[in-house]
């Protein structure tokens, strides 16, 4: 994306809320701000205001490393454009202040008015196919389907009803702390469906002790994962193309999706696996197919209420659609916020858990590289895939090479305050001076061998995207038969 733009600026790591201020200063010292859309659909404008008198475009430069010119331009460009749209994903929430990140960007729209309308407003793009229907559908420690709060006592009474089993109304633990929980006794089991943490989160070391700590642990999963490899019972689960249900991808738009193939061997769809795994437990699930499940959705969650497979069979629509006749809401906040008037917050910029120091003086950051995903439990399987990229790698600036003395192509060792692993490094000036890159694709080559497990306060992510680092040149070592020819 950054080779079509008009545009492009590259933040130091773990400075996003700075750069957004600094732009929000210049937008209100300038009058670009939408002041009818602040007046009528907002409110706490005065405390940003006044927070925003402490980043001038001079000290965010300062603390960015984007120049005074770029972020007025930027800011400039955002406010004036007839139709601005804010896309982002990973690098903005994967922060010990991700939710001071977003709740920035938020702030931007809404002062310049650049929501509730086509092309614009806030838009996180989503890490897999379905991450938003799994967060629909209650896969959040904090709510139930469609966000309806575990803490209100109408919706506990609503589900306990529903469901007739008692539940909860104490918000539950993220994966992190479930990782302690394991660790300290709290929690003794643990079902992992789709997901390989021994991979997947920061602090590899310590996850993999965690999930040793646990007295039982079962894992679905379509490939045996190293995740997989330590569970007491591994449940063979079908793939996308084996099962019937629905995906909701970024933009709301609820999806069929319907089976082409039949699950190999005893390979069973998730669902029924948890519904006899429910069922053994005490309490029955017995659905008779995947839109029987969907039709309960619809009857206990308000923004899916108006759907159906019926209505989905002619393609996809976008919650919130309350009513049968409701044509769904392809955009949000068209007439007012979910919340009524739009809160802004004033945020100050926090600087990452971890800044490069003597020890160690280069910063990582982590990703993606286009032919893998995640922990490569699928794209691995692919030989098309793999024949792309077979091995890891880190990416790393040419000043950084030239003072470490690597080439690249070389091996290197990359050490953390949680580890280290070594492999080859790549010389391009893709990265900024003292900033590496590295993906988790590869576990020999693990990028979470090292990150900080750092976690934000309120939504509890880690900081995958800031981590301090030493790099360090492996001197090629004689052979045994070279050595003692020399000696002779």
């Amino acid at each position: 994306m950054s080779r079509i733009q008009g545009m492009h600026v590259r933040q130091k790591l773990g400075s996003d809320v700075a750069l957004l201020n600094g732009m929000m200063n210049v937008i209100v010292s300038k009058g670009l701000h939408d002041k009818a859309f602040v007046e009528e659909r907002t409110e706490g404008f005065e405390k940003l205001e006044e927070a925003l008198k402490n980043y001038p475009p001079e000290k965010v430069a300062e603390i960015t490393g984007v120049s005074v010119e770029d972020i007025e331009k930027i800011a400039v460009l955002y406010a004036s454009s007839e139709k601005s749209t804010i896309l982002y994903a990973m690098g903005i929430t994967q922060h010990s202040h991700g939710v001071d990140n977003v709740k920035s960007l938020a702030n931007l729209a809404m002062l310049t008015g650049k929501i509730g309308k086509p092309s614009s407003g806030v838009n996180p793009l989503r890490g897999q196919n379905n991450v938003q229907g799994a967060c629909d559908m209650g896969g959040l420690p904090n709510v139930y389907p469609a966000y309806q709060a575990v803490t209100d006592e109408n919706n506990q009474k609503k589900f306990q009803d529903f469901w007739n089993a008692q539940l909860s109304s104490k918000v539950g633990l993220t994966i992190m702390e479930m990782m302690h929980g394991l660790e300290d006794g709290s929690i003794k089991g643990m079902m992992i469906l789709g997901e390989n943490p021994v991979g997947s989160d920061p602090d590899v070391r310590h996850v993999k002790h965690a999930l040793q700590e646990a007295e039982f642990l079962a894992v679905i999963d379509i490939f045996l994962t190293d995740t997989a490899k330590l569970a007491d019972v591994v449940f063979p689960g079908a793939a996308f193309a084996e099962k019937d249900g629905t995906f909701s991808n970024t933009e709301r738009n609820v999806l069929r999706i319907r089976k082409a193939i039949d699950p190999p061997g005893d390979a069973r769809p998730d669902w029924q696996v948890i519904c006899d795994i429910s069922t053994r437990f005490g309490l029955p699930m017995n659905y008779e197919s995947p839109e029987k499940i969907f039709d309960e959705i619809a009857q206990v969650t308000p923004s899916y209420a108006g759907l159906s497979y019926e209505r989905l069979e002619s393609g996809g629509i976008p919650w919130p659609c309350p009513s049968k006749d409701h044509p769904g809401t392809p955009i949000l906040h068209k007439e007012r916020f979910t919340r009524g008037k739009g809160l802004f917050h004033a945020v100050e910029y926090r600087p990452p858990e971890e800044l490069a120091d003597e020890e160690f003086p280069i910063l990582l950051t982590t990703g993606r590289f286009f032919p893998h995903y995640h922990t490569g439990t699928m794209t691995h399987n692919s030989p098309t895939l793999e024949n792309e990229m077979s091995e890891g790698h880190i990416e790393m600036h040419p000043y950084d090479a030239k003072d470490l003395g690597i080439s690249s192509g070389e091996d290197c060792r990359i050490i953390s305050r949680r580890g280290e692993v070594v492999t080859k490094a790549i010389v391009t000036d893709v990265v900024e001076p003292g900033t590496i890159f590295m993906s988790f694709h590869f576990m020999e080559a693990n990028a979470n061998v090292l990150t900080n497990p750092a976690l934000d306060p309120i939504c509890k992510i880690p900081e995958y995207k800031v981590c301090a680092v030493r790099v360090e040149k492996i001197e090629a070592q004689a052979s045994p038969e070279l050595s003692a020819a020399a000696s002779a």
